[in-house]
């Protein structure tokens, strides 16, 4: 089991980033949650990480923070809920908010995500309910990754790439990130057309 990975960050293309740890580089797969405090590519990062081995494949999924890691965990535990989709709910949401959202019963804030429909939101408040019970808020923090290195037309593809990448349609896609950039004009990096594009869609 691969529980922790520090290295080097090459490269980030939403949702994958690829780390280099002495001789070979591993692809992680990242919520947007932990893609967004990331440092930029060069610099030195530590992940806390899930392992997962299929027939077809082996797939390594990284967090910035170990709580995330820890509903990660939780959230795939659920039946009906994949990696996949746990990827996308704490790309929605972090840890702490996914808590408040069960705690509120806030199934309409769930069926904002992609893939979650109606009872799949419902069932997640039932079952999660008790498995949060004594789970601790911490004082929500702004994001201090890097901006990517793209400017324009490119920062938009990227945006709605990783868009579809968490199973967002490609119209819902196209016009979060275009309502974004006609809100924002100033903005010019893919990070805050995807942070900005995901709030949009909650």
């Amino acid at each position: 089991m691969i529980g922790q990975i520090t290295g080097i960050l090459v490269d980030k293309t939403p949702p994958d980033i690829l780390v280099r740890v002495g001789g070979i580089s591993y692809e992680l797969q990242v919520p947007m949650s932990t893609l967004f405090q990331l440092p930029e590519a060069g610099k030195e990062l530590t992940l806390h990480t899930h392992f997962v081995v299929r027939e077809d494949a082996q797939l390594l999924y990284g967090f910035y923070q170990a709580k995330d890691k820890a509903m990660f965990r939780a959230l795939i535990k659920v039946n009906g809920v994949g990696p996949k989709m746990a990827l996308a709910i704490l790309s929605g949401m972090d840890a702490d908010e996914f808590v408040r959202t069960v705690r509120n019963n806030d199934v309409a804030a769930m069926v904002n995500m992609p893939g979650i429909g109606k009872k799949t939101a419902e069932r997640l408040i039932v079952e999660m309910r008790d498995r949060l019970a004594e789970w601790g808020e911490t004082e929500e923090q702004a994001p201090t990754g890097q901006a990517l290195a793209s400017t324009g037309n490119s920062a938009r593809n990227e945006a709605e790439t990783a868009l579809l990448s968490l199973g967002y349609k490609p119209q819902q896609a196209s016009r979060a990130v275009a309502v974004v950039m006609k809100e924002n004009p100033a903005i010019d990096d893919s990070e805050s057309l995807i942070r900005l594009a995901l709030k949009s869609m909650l």
